[in-house]
């Protein structure tokens, strides 16, 4: 998988920190590679919006990446719940499904962005810079050197 500049917290120089949410596995240990790709580091994973609500709680991430269509609790009321109790969450809904109300839906409920599947790296990488803001910092010290955190 390709090498991108590695992705750091801007206050202090630290990986990303990713919760991953999605019922499937495989989906999940190939967002993992991802994350891994961009220097950043999964803190959690949720195969339900349920326990992704607490693995927010426990984890804190910077980020997280959720699937929609899910068992117990769909992403979207996952999404809510979590901006609900942390207005600042940042959420990234990553989903097959992508129709138009789906994606108006989980925005009106606090994502900040939606990325189709199948997530290609690239633009999974653009998303999270853009989603991420000022509070990310490509690590350029770190990719001079050829150093991931």
């Amino acid at each position: 998988m390709e090498q991108f500049t590695p992705l750091v917290r801007s206050k202090d120089q630290r990986p990303i920190r990713y919760l991953v949410v999605d019922d499937s596995i495989f989906a999940r240990k190939n967002l993992a590679k991802m994350i891994e790709s961009f220097g950043g580091q999964v803190a959690g994973e949720a195969g339900d919006g349920c326990t992704a609500i607490a693995e927010y709680t426990r984890t804190q991430p910077d980020i997280v990446l959720m699937d929609i269509t899910m068992p117990q609790m769909e992403g979207i009321e996952a999404a809510e719940r979590i901006v609900r109790q942390s207005p600042d969450a940042r959420i990234v809904m990553v989903s097959s499904v992508g129709y138009q109300e789906n994606i108006i839906a989980a925005l009106q409920k606090g994502a900040r962005h939606f990325v189709q599947k199948p997530v290609k790296p690239e633009v999974l990488y653009e998303v999270v810079k853009y989603v991420l803001g000022d509070s990310a910092a490509a690590s350029a010290a770190q990719a001079a050197a050829g150093v991931t955190p």
